[in-house]
């Protein structure tokens, strides 16, 4: 077996907001036509939801696809300090609102995000993805508290009752600029090394890819990487995970059946 078919690919969608939500049925699109259903959304609640995107975000649910949640308004209105600024100017731009934050403002974010999917009828989430990955001036302790089981930064994955990280890979398409492309084209070339010894690896995608410089690099690394993930595969209890095997299920409901039992840590 080629080496990339053993790599356990964990796919998200990232911004899933109102203005987003037909870039966000494409990319579902492509990747159903690609047979991959163990997608989960990173849902931003702050924004202004019709009731009708509501239910859209309902009929997510119902074929399947697992609700995080990402943020509260995926900006931020002020800087928090010189390091926030570079922050932005490198990498975040200005979506990473926990930078701004100090630690009691960071979980009171993250319980109000927590809050908005029941409140809207929806499954709590048991993920939480920080914009940008950038979780902030928070103790890892302090995470504990929280009603999510799990949380993903840039390095990889926390789980949230130990605050044990699973380092794992991540690729990224959002090239969005001339001098963004080459940057992370090397990144993701390194981090598919990575991931053949890992046995682990992210996509990430975000709304805009489809149309940006690296669409083809995605493209080829959904046809690449074949197994699929949860996230609920990456936790702490040795033996105990399990996840899809995807590669020919046409829908997220036929992916419930598939489940293998095949042992494995994110090393």
């Amino acid at each position: 077996m080629p080496q990339a078919e053993q790599v356990r690919a964990l796919v998200s969608v990232h911004d899933v907001m109102p203005e987003t939500l037909p870039q966000v049925e494409r990319i579902l699109r492509l990747l159903e036509a690609e047979g991959i259903s163990a997608v989960t959304l990173l849902v931003v609640p702050g924004r202004t939801w019709s009731s009708e995107q509501i239910d859209v975000l309902k009929r997510f649910e119902s074929q399947g696809y697992e609700l995080a949640g990402h943020g509260w308004l995926h900006r931020v209105e002020r800087y928090g300090g010189l390091k926030h600024r570079l922050h932005a100017s490198l990498i975040s731009r200005n979506v990473a609102e926990h930078l701004a934050l100090d630690a009691d403002g960071i979980l009171a974010l993250m319980h109000r995000s927590h809050a908005w999917f029941r409140q809207q009828g929806l499954k709590s989430p048991t993920l939480y993805v920080p914009p940008a990955w950038a979780l902030g001036q928070i103790a890892r302790n302090a995470l504990a508290t929280l009603p999510y089981l799990q949380y993903e930064i840039f390095s990889g994955i926390l789980s949230g009752q130990t605050g044990r990280l699973h380092p794992i890979p991540m690729l990224g398409y959002e090239a969005d600029s001339a001098w963004r492309a080459p940057v992370i084209r090397l990144w993701n070339r390194f981090n598919r090394r990575r991931s053949r010894t890992r046995g682990w690896l992210r996509i990430g995608i975000h709304p805009h890819d489809l149309d940006l410089r690296l669409a083809e690099d995605l493209r080829n690394d959904l046809k690449r990487f074949r197994l699929h993930a949860d996230y609920s595969a990456v936790d702490d209890q040795p033996g105990a995970q399990r996840y899809r095997l995807l590669t020919s299920s046409r829908s997220p409901r036929e992916a419930d059946s598939t489940m293998s039992n095949t042992r494995s840590n994110p090393r």
